[in-house]
């Protein structure tokens, strides 16, 4: 009797101290969940690394995942209006929360204004159809920020024993944020206001936004840009000076390197999906800063 009654104990506590189990769309999400769930959580990742989010399918290993996890973090990449409604069915007892409650979301950026006549007159599908909006909400500290206070007040709903340890790490989260916009506010202090970079897929719109920089894209709604529009490109790339063209290794660079070929700048690869997401903005910055 006394043996049962400890496996019963044993088993309750087993029971009472689970880790929570997440499940998140994209590589930055698992790095903030990471940083403040510690080792309280247990994170599933969907889109696996080197794929796009906005045509990405899950694996029936992950499907696994869902039917195991207690929250599922969305984050409003384009492959979630596909799943997430699949996923609740598959477990009707996972919470789904957005991690970017509160943000404001900002317009996704068009082709520059020399396409726009052309452009008006065609019936452009952007490829990220929430009212036009720009997804890429975690390319910047002002909205991490808030991305980090969110993930905290659900960890603390689901885990409220914990609370003080989620609570620690947010602190610690928080002031990690901060260091970087420092960083990176000092690297962009001779930066012009205003000053363009020029970008493949337009995720920049929020960081450009947070530090008064304009990003002018190549590709635009899902679609490359028509050969009128790469000859006003590669005069705008010169014109502006650019010392690199951005692409993301989730994309085609073709028309980039093309661009850049006759721009005579480097292509340099930097993924909006990068789980370093400190050392991500502040490398971007570290670049546009070296045009002047």
């Amino acid at each position: 009797m006394k043996k049962l009654l400890t496996f019963v104990l044993l088993g309750l506590t087993t029971i009472t101290y689970a880790n929570i189990n997440a499940v998140v769309s994209i590589l930055p999400q698992k790095t903030f969940l990471k940083k403040i769930g510690g080792d309280k959580v247990n994170i599933s990742l969907m889109v696996k690394p080197g794929n796009s989010p906005h045509t990405y399918e899950p694996k029936p290993s992950q499907m696994r995942d869902i039917s195991n996890a207690d929250i599922y973090f969305a984050i409003g990449v384009e492959f979630e209006d596909s799943w997430l409604h699949k996923f609740k069915n598959q477990n009707k007892d996972m919470i789904v929360k957005d991690m970017g409650n509160r943000i404001q979301k900002i317009d996704m950026v068009k082709h520059s204004h020399h396409e726009h006549k052309e452009s008006e007159s065609e019936n452009h599908h952007d490829e990220h159809d929430d009212n036009n909006k720009d997804p890429h909400i975690w390319l910047s500290p002002t909205n991490v920020k808030i991305i980090a206070k969110n993930i905290y007040n659900e960890l603390s709903k689901l885990d409220n024993k914990n609370s003080n340890y989620y609570r620690m790490n947010l602190d610690n989260f928080l002031e990690e944020i901060i260091q970087t916009d420092i960083k990176i506010k000092a690297l962009l202090k001779n930066t012009p206001v205003h000053s363009k970079f020029m970008v493949f897929h337009p995720a920049w719109g929020y960081f450009a936004r947070d530090y008064k920089l304009t990003q002018f894209a190549i590709e635009s709604g899902g679609k490359s840009p028509k050969p009128k529009h790469i000859a006003y490109l590669i005069d705008e790339a010169k014109e502006e000076k650019v010392q690199a063209i951005f692409t993301a290794p989730e994309f085609s660079t073709d028309t980039a390197i093309q661009i850049a070929k006759e721009a005579g700048v480097p292509v340099v690869k930097i993924s909006p999906l990068s789980p370093n997401w400190s050392e991500n903005l502040i490398g971007l910055a570290e670049a546009i800063s070296n045009k002047y």
